[in-house]
């Protein structure tokens, strides 16, 4: 490909992102008349979404920030359907000698007729291996407090958004339901999801406390569901009192491992529940739960539930892994060249430590002719999910990208996985954890994966010294001239 070439297929990537954007901005904002020619956002099944700025969000140009807001969005945008896991769910009842019910069809959930066809009309044709244990809790009488872990693509939006469904009395046109996001648009994906699930119980409404929506002084939401941000959403409730707290029946906090990393989301959660009646169910989900956020869901769900995933252990012992010793970046790269043809037999993740490592690490190899796709922290994050999903409908073969920006996305068929850079910490010690979770994308369902290692020092021949103790597993050296075990393994 020639350099008008890499400018034509960055374009390919730009409109396809313009075109994700499009079918992800599902919820019309309709305006009410209101003080001051401000607006109430409501939601209606059509056109785009006219966007306020994001409360809590935040921008950085360290290559090593995580920004879990972007991250958390960046996983509901790009999956489709739910995540094939075989990690086992953990219970821990607050009483320990009530029976533990799951279920195996959403029949046996005895919901309304209208929330069944809903759930069916989704595609959900059974429930997921969370929802088989939440959802008989969530939906219990009386109702039931819960912990939950769970990821992305696990099925527990859904959950969360069937039990406040389910609890809600149409014929109160008042606020039942609150449910706290970190940012604007984590709440819109959720609202998504209960319009989707909603859709054939037209008699609940859904409104939006976000930003820049100020509502007339005095007046009574009548909405049943309440999605928003813990700012506005605490304003509501006290300030301007749109909302009676001792009315909430369920209250949802989505992604609090998120919401604890911004700044006074914490605080703000926790005078919204205090707020609340002791009747109130409290439900809380979490990807990550380290110690800040255990002690924070605490706070927060008195005598819940506890729904933990078991991790499952990574394994190297189905992955070969290789290193190519070279003397500088350049020779790097033209190593990479060699081995080029032998790699994208497969599809192949290629990781640099930094986005300005990365952007000439993809210039050059489309200079070369290669096709590439380049998935940048420079990039909107429907931009990121319009190249994800190219590379995993095999559009693309090969995707260049940092440590950051492909944190917590799988793409079932990668079988090669090109350290270009070997991952360090901030003190320049090797990062075994990011060095397992990279290449441990490939070898999966007990297939053969495969670790190419560049190695350009003798201080990331240290590196690499180092993990192969860590790991205790020897990594080969890789003759460049030789690529016929590559190519079997790739294939």
């Amino acid at each position: 490909m020639a350099t008008d070439s890499w400018a034509q297929a960055v374009d390919e990537q730009e409109a396809a992102a313009e075109s994700v954007n499009l079918n992800i901005s599902h919820l019309q904002i309709i305006e009410k008349p209101e003080e001051n020619g401000t607006a109430a956002y409501k939601t209606d099944s059509s056109s785009a979404t006219a966007k306020p700025e994001a409360e809590g969000e935040k921008s950085t140009d360290d290559d090593d920030k995580d920004d879990k807001a972007a991250q958390s969005l960046l996983n509901k945008l790009i999956r489709n359907n739910l995540v094939n896991t075989t990690n086992q769910v953990e219970v821990l009842q607050k009483d320990p000698n009530s029976p533990l019910y799951s279920v195996k069809s959403f029949e046996e959930l005895r919901l309304k007729p209208q929330l069944l066809q809903g759930v069916y009309a989704m595609g959900f044709n059974r429930p997921s291996k969370i929802q088989e244990t939440a959802l008989p809790m969530m939906l219990a009488e009386p109702p039931q407090n819960l912990i939950a872990q769970s990821q992305s693509g696990t099925g527990k939006t859904a959950a969360f958004v069937l039990a406040m469904l389910s609890h809600v009395d149409p014929n109160n046109k008042y606020p039942q339901c609150l449910c706290v996001s970190p940012t604007y648009e984590l709440a819109l994906q959720t609202g998504k999801v209960i319009e989707q699930m909603g859709k054939y119980y037209p008699e609940v409404k859904l409104v939006y406390a976000i930003r820049g929506n100020k509502l007339q002084r005095g007046m009574k939401l009548q909405e049943q569901i309440v999605i928003g941000t813990p700012g506005t959403m605490l304003d509501w409730c006290s300030k301007f009192k749109f909302i009676d707290p001792k009315k909430i029946r369920v209250f949802v906090l989505d992604e609090a491992d998120v919401m604890i990393a911004t700044q006074g989301h914490q605080d703000q959660s926790i005078r919204i529940q205090r707020m609340l009646p002791k009747s109130c169910q409290m439900l809380l989900f979490s990807a990550t739960f380290e110690e800040s956020v255990w002690n924070f869901a605490q706070r927060i769900v008195p005598d819940p539930n506890i729904i933990k995933l078991k991790r499952e252990e990574e394994t190297l012992d189905t992955i070969k892994q290789y290193y190519v010793l070279c003397n500088c970046k350049e020779e790097k790269f033209q190593a990479l060249c060699n081995i080029y043809g032998a790699i994208t037999i497969a599809q192949a993740m290629i990781f640099c430590h930094t986005r300005k490592t990365a952007g000439w690490l993809a210039g050059e190899l489309s200079r070369e002719g290669h096709q590439v796709a380049l998935l940048s922290g420079e990039m909107q994050v429907e931009q990121r999910a319009a190249v994800i999903e190219r590379f995993r409908d095999g559009k693309e073969k090969v995707l260049v990208t940092t440590n950051v920006c492909a944190r917590g996305i799988d793409v079932e068929q990668v079988s090669v996985v090109i350290n270009f850079d070997l991952p360090v910490d901030k003190d320049g010690n090797p990062d075994n954890e990011t060095y397992l979770h990279r290449i441990g994308r490939t070898g999966r369902f007990g297939k053969r994966g495969l670790a190419i290692n560049m190695v350009d020092s003798k201080m990331s021949m240290n590196i690499l010294n180092r993990i192969q103790e860590h790991f205790n597993k020897k990594i080969e050296k890789l003759d460049t001239d030789d690529l016929d075990e590559i190519e079997k393994i790739a294939s």
